[in-house]
């Protein structure tokens, strides 16, 4: 990406952010004090992970979803608080399944304390995360981030029993990041929905909205791991393919390449920086990135257009800009 395309991208979402500001800070203060407890280090862990610089982006979804239909309670901040502690959860238990160094940038927490603490630290934000849900006395959103936590659960060990699978289709790769990605974004704003609106056909079209937009944004990171750079990805370049993960743009080179599979293979079993560079330049001489990108811009659009029943306001439009900004990053 280049500076000027950063820079709008990064314009627009600070003017995304500022709409929801005063939640923003309301879940800001909210998310140190569920974080405390009695044992020191799940504090230390807690809070290295939590502000180590993501987004926030599904808690963003939770607030902007509530102000389309003029929310007036204050449960939406505890409930963009319960995305957050689940979607941290998953990744302090990732770091460690995947041997994972580097997070935003970030030496993760794994690396400093050790897979057990940070394994057992996912469980104390899992366990929080409950906590908070049963304070918000709704059995519908009980019911929905159980559901989705179960499909996020299956979809690591659908990933993981993955790992090297050189037959691999597109079909299974994409029930993988549907329940592995996409099903906490789809619960975000889901939730939101249901908390905010009566309205089933709202409901249901922001949960829509909620898959396609997670599904883009997963595919744009399957984009970035053989086209970023590390600056801007915060972790390794190739690093799905050091962990023999196979992601769309793999999956699409397989398919299309020359009798090339034994580099592939050798970059799997051998991840050395020679073996990468190599399965990269496969993997963009075939084609598989451009590819990628459409199969994310195909689900963006697909997500705006959930969008468009709904309230035509400065919140709906927010959801829609928010889209194309993280579309932004394909380019």
């Amino acid at each position: 990406m280049g500076n000027l395309e950063k820079n709008a991208q990064d314009d627009a979402l600070s003017s995304i952010y500022a709409l929801a500001k005063e939640d923003f800070d309301s879940l800001n203060q909210l998310i140190p004090q569920q974080l405390s407890s009695s044992v020191d280090l799940v504090e230390k862990i807690g809070h290295h992970i939590v502000d180590s610089g993501g987004k926030r982006l599904r808690p963003l979804i939770v607030l902007l979803t509530a102000g389309c239909f003029n929310y007036m309670g204050s449960a939406h901040i505890q409930l963009a608080a319960i995305i957050e502690f689940l979607h941290t959860a998953t990744l302090l238990h990732d770091d460690v399944v995947d041997k994972s160094n580097l997070r935003r940038g970030k030496a993760t927490s794994n690396s400093i304390w050790g897979n057990s603490p940070s394994v057992l630290v996912g469980d104390f934000l899992y366990s929080r995360a409950f906590q908070l849900m049963v304070v918000i006395e709704n059995m519908e959103i009980m019911r929905i981030l159980s559901n989705a936590t179960n499909r996020i659960a299956e979809g690591e060990v659908l990933q993981l029993s993955s790992i090297g699978n050189f037959e691999l289709t597109e079909g299974e790769y994409m029930q993988v990041i549907n329940s592995k990605t996409a099903m906490l974004f789809e619960a975000a704003a889901h939730t939101s929905a249901v908390l905010s609106t009566q309205d089933s056909n709202h409901i249901e079209r922001l949960k829509r909205f909620g898959i396609e937009f997670g599904v883009a944004y997963q595919l744009i990171d399957d984009w970035l791991d053989y086209a970023g750079d590390v600056k801007s990805m915060g972790k390794n370049i190739g690093d799905d393919l050091a962990e023999g993960k196979l992601t769309l743009p793999l999956i699409y080179a397989l398919k299309n390449m020359d009798n090339e599979g034994h580099t592939i293979k050798a970059a799997i079993t051998d991840p050395s920086n020679e073996n990468i560079e190599k399965v990269i330049e496969i993997v963009r001489r075939t084609g598989a990135l451009a590819y990628t990108a459409q199969a994310a811009m195909r689900h963006s659009k697909n997500a705006i257009e959930a969008l468009n029943e709904l309230p035509n306001n400065k919140f709906r439009n927010a959801l829609e800009e928010l889209t194309r900004v993280c579309m932004l990053r394909v380019s």
